[in-house]
């Protein structure tokens, strides 16, 4: 079948990490089916209007149409514009696939309604869930309006799909559709550490994956004579107020911060590492949790979001969010309970679920269906 992504999120020139999960969702698609992405970006440095870029990666056709920014309404106009131009570069497919709402999804009910192109949504957003902002009658009125008439609306868990529901996002055919996770790529390295390692992964935004609260709990640790070494990798808006914090909380020489790691320098810092901890506040897919467990890691995180669909006794341990105290017990007795996980059996777990196969098949069904 011939499929159109239009998304969202999606890597492109200025953040190849942007949106990561919705290239791999594409790339498991095009196992089987013919994938071509759309999507659009501002670009104030933009010499034209409109500048395309279209590459063939890993198999899937994807077209970037950066637009110049140039005042809201404007800007509000071009994007609309490179969508339709993007769209028109792809041909008419048999099926668009929208990722991430609202506006791709109006886009999707235009071809709907004009040319009668069906279209199905996957949803990534944690903006629906409890302390988030998804609000704005004139807002839920249209993300109503685009869910009702897709063919199906899938997201990457259950509790994100029935937040969905719980602001009326209404539709027939609701399914889950998992992440996806390189198990090529991530897995398990041979290693031995003298002290216990900790790995955190996340785009360090304070707000959502509560990093501040992390190194309070490495402190508490510290405090009581623990030995361990704590790796935070990554990079945003918060990285250089956590290291300040670091620093006040006095943890230099027991947490590296290494920024932004990519492809197999990630991998080697991850996969050497004794176990995995997510302290988030909010979470919706926790694919750097599903990339640790493929590299055969014990998991801390906090139930949040789908983290109690993923953690359970069998991979690591579950602790309140906001918790400091229970996140340090946790962590606690994953120092000195790791080594009773067995690193094949969690990587076996993800491989099962979360692998571009057993996705890549789930789409092409829902395609088909």
């Amino acid at each position: 079948m011939k499929v159109v992504f239009l998304a969202r999120w999606y890597p492109h020139k200025y953040d190849p990490m942007f949106g990561l999960f919705v290239q791999r969702h594409a790339e498991a698609a095009a196992i089987h089916d013919k994938v071509t992405v759309v999507y659009v970006h501002p670009d104030e440095n933009a010499k034209d209007k409109y500048e395309i870029d279209r590459t063939q990666e890993n198999g899937v056709d994807t077209i970037r149409i950066y637009y110049k920014k140039e005042g809201r309404i404007s800007s509000a106009w071009r994007y609309y514009r490179a969508c339709l131009k993007g769209l028109e570069l792809a041909g008419k497919p048999d099926i668009i696939h929208v990722h991430v709402l609202t506006r791709m999804g109006l886009v999707a009910y235009r071809q709907k309604v004009l040319h009668g192109t069906p279209y199905i949504i996957t949803e990534h957003w944690s903006r629906y869930l409890p302390g988030n902002d998804f609000s704005g009658t004139f807002r839920k009125a249209l993300t109503q309006r685009v869910v009702r008439n897709a063919k199906a609306v899938t997201t990457v868990s259950e509790i994100l799909a029935k937040a969905m529901q719980g602001h009326g996002l209404n539709n027939t055919n609701y399914q889950l559709l998992p992440n996806v996770v390189d198990v090529n790529k991530f897995k398990p390295i041979p290693h031995h550490n003298e002290i216990p390692k900790i790995v955190h992964v996340s785009c360090f935004e304070d707000k959502s994956k509560n990093i501040s609260g992390l190194l309070e709990a490495f402190k508490v640790m510290r405090d009581r004579g623990d030995a361990f070494q704590a790796v935070l990798i990554g990079e945003g808006m918060d990285l250089e107020t956590m290291k300040r914090r670091a620093i006040d909380l006095e943890l230099t020489g027991y947490v590296r911060f290494t920024g932004l790691l990519q492809d197999q320098a990630l991998v080697d810092e991850l996969a050497t590492g004794d176990f995995f901890v997510l302290p988030s506040h909010y979470e919706t897919g926790g694919i750097v949790l599903l990339e640790a467990m493929a590299c055969g890691l014990p998991v801390v995180a906090t139930r949040v979001g789908a983290l109690p669909e993923i953690v359970n006794e069998r991979n690591g341990f579950l602790v309140e969010p906001g918790d400091t105290h229970a996140l340090a017990m946790a962590m606690e007795l994953c120092c000195r309970n790791y080594g009773r996980y067995h690193s094949d059996e969690l990587r076996k777990q993800v491989v099962e679920r979360y692998s571009y196969e057993y996705v890549g098949e789930i789409i092409h069904r829902l395609y088909s269906s």
